[in-house]
């Protein structure tokens, strides 16, 4: 069968790619082996999320006079867990599917391989191939798997990643997590609220080692009082549990054993280019896919790569991103059209996957950055300044309750006089994060946020702090 564009991967990108590409008349054919919604949609962003919720409005209710003695109560983990599987449509993905032909595009249940240029073979769940050809592209939009590590035990000990972490159907009474970036610390947030005895296990000086360093602390003493346990500067050297089931024991480095009834790693991602053909083509499977700003992979002018899978920056909205940059080059030059001819508003390049990535980590308290920290700025060669303020300072903040604890940070670029980048942390804090963004990609001077005005009272008022130390 013969299409314009051919996406593997129907998850939020490549949904994205397909959306773009029919939007430009271009015939578009999706391949997706799991569900069509990809794992944004039924084992990340949104369970993960839907498990948050509950944990962090009711750390927040419970410092705010008036509503704290009637939520000192635990959560209602079925409830919690009910909710989560409404969003994630009890994975089933019939209103993916809808969407998808909505759109016009046509669905190809199986795995998708290349075989060649412009090719891909797709295996059914029946046993049957077939063959789809692409006129002008076909975009890889496979994305990740979690890393778990080959460690004496772990394959018999059936360790949950984060798909385990974001479906289970049951709260462990114990449950060991091992990794302290963005996942770790969330799910540890998640299931110590939820009733579970968490011991992160952290081999590093710090949780969230990406961020600013106060971000880390801030999380790491929330969990500590939720009654979390973290213990730093240890790894994981094997895992005991007999037959899959039953406890788990935990060995550590030095030999002291940690016992649990689950364990989550939280320690990284790999790009799934395993088994998609990449061989077939010139370039190593299991590889991450070096692309241009148009997502273009190098070296080709048919196949793209677009989201995880090119390890620009591993999050759902900067992949989508990406979609809608890829997408817009592939009609492009499906039409014969020059790039920089049709390049509105920066149209066809993704460039803010390099120093301007909003994140937010949906903690306890939230932790929302962008741009660069003060060592990424400072290793960069930029001569910068680190201005912080007291979040629990501002008027708003005081709104939430009697302990506001949080903290903001912007890094100022002094030759240029704009950002380089803003991190907060404390409750309600990610909510902001588009204004830094703004700043941030805007490279919007100084001078003119000063003239940006935060309503009173509010958060937002963090901002005038910032600018007023900053000057003096």
């Amino acid at each position: 069968m013969q299409y314009d564009v051919v996406v593997l991967g129907a998850g939020p990108v490549g949904e994205n790619v397909a959306d773009r590409a029919r939007a430009a008349g271009l015939r578009t054919a999706v391949v997706e082996s799991e569900l069509v919604g990809g794992e944004c949609s039924y084992w990340a962003c949104m369970p993960s999320k839907a498990l948050l919720r509950p944990a962090i409005a009711q750390a927040e209710a419970r410092k705010l006079p008036g509503l704290s003695e009637s939520v000192r109560g635990p959560l209602d983990a079925a409830a919690v867990l009910a909710r989560r599987d409404d969003f994630t449509s009890h994975w089933k993905d019939d209103g993916q599917v809808g969407w998808i032909d909505g759109i016009g595009a046509d669905i190809y249940r199986g795995h998708g391989r290349l075989d060649g240029s412009r090719r891909v073979v797709v295996k059914g769940p029946d046993g049957t191939e077939q063959v789809l050809t692409a006129r002008h592209a076909v975009a890889v939009c496979t994305g990740t798997r979690a890393v778990v590590p080959d460690l004496p035990g772990v394959a018999g000990a059936k360790p949950w990643t984060s798909r385990e972490a974001t479906s289970s159907q049951h709260v462990p009474g114990r449950l060991v997590v091992v990794g302290g970036g963005v996942v770790g610390v969330e799910m540890a947030t998640a299931w110590q609220a939820l009733g579970s005895q968490v011991t992160l296990l952290i081999r590093g000086g710090g949780l969230l080692p990406k961020m600013e360093p106060f971000a880390g602390e801030l999380v790491a003493g929330a969990l500590t009082e939720a009654g979390a346990t973290i213990r730093y500067g240890v790894s994981v050297a094997s895992v005991e549990r007999d037959g899959g089931t039953g406890p788990v024991t935990v060995v550590l480095d030095g030999g002291e054993r940690v016992e649990a009834d689950e364990i989550l790693f939280a320690t990284g991602r790999a790009p799934r280019s395993e088994d998609i053909g990449l061989e077939s083509v010139g370039l190593r499977p299991g590889s991450w896919l070096t692309v241009d700003d148009s997502c273009l992979v190098e070296g080709s002018d048919w196949l793209y790569a677009v989201g995880d899978v090119n390890h620009r920056a591993l999050l759902t909205h900067q992949g989508k991103y990406q979609a809608r940059i890829a997408g817009a080059a592939i009609a492009a030059r499906a039409a014969g059209v020059p790039l920089l001819e049709t390049d509105r508003w920066g149209a066809h390049a993704a460039t803010a996957d390099h120093a301007a990535v909003p994140q937010v980590v949906f903690t306890d308290p939230e932790v929302a950055s962008v741009g660069l920290t003060l060592a990424e700025a400072e290793a960069a060669g930029h001569r910068v300044r680190a201005v912080d303020y007291e979040i629990g300072s501002v008027a708003g903040a005081s709104l939430y309750g009697d302990d506001y604890t949080g903290r903001a940070r912007m890094i100022v670029d002094l030759d240029r006089e704009i950002l380089r980048g803003v991190t907060f942390a404390g409750p309600g804090v990610g909510e902001m994060l588009h204004s830094a963004t703004i700043a941030v990609v805007g490279e919007v001077p100084i001078d003119r946020l000063w003239h940006a005005v935060p309503a009173y009272p509010t958060i937002s008022e963090i901002w005038l702090r910032l600018l007023e130390t900053y000057r003096h």
